[in-house]
């Protein structure tokens, strides 16, 4: 599984690097604090499977990096290759973790 730190992505965000971001966070998670993107919840990103792009880099996030190492997992098993999991998750992002 490939992944992104914390510092990997401010520079794709600062240089505009092409990419999606998607949070598969709950709805009051999300709500809570988020760095932008889609928000999925993890439950109904396998129905919406449609809706994440192929031909780009896909960075899946959450809180901790657990649920969405695990949407990645399920994801590469039909056939995506392009995703990258946040490092540490938002819990990483808000902490100066990298």
């Amino acid at each position: 599984m490939k992944s992104v730190s914390k510092s990997e992505l401010k520079t794709w965000m600062d240089n505009s690097t092409p990419f999606v971001l998607i949070d598969v966070r709950e709805g009051w998670e999300h709500d809570a604090y988020n760095i932008g993107g889609e928000h999925i919840p993890l439950g109904d990103v396998m129905t919406r499977r449609n809706e994440i792009p192929v031909d780009q880099p896909v960075v899946i996030y959450c809180e901790k990096g657990i649920r969405s190492a695990i949407i990645i997992q399920r994801l590469e098993a039909i056939g995506f290759n392009n995703l990258y999991n946040l490092n540490g998750g938002m819990s990483g992002w808000k902490n100066n973790q990298d």
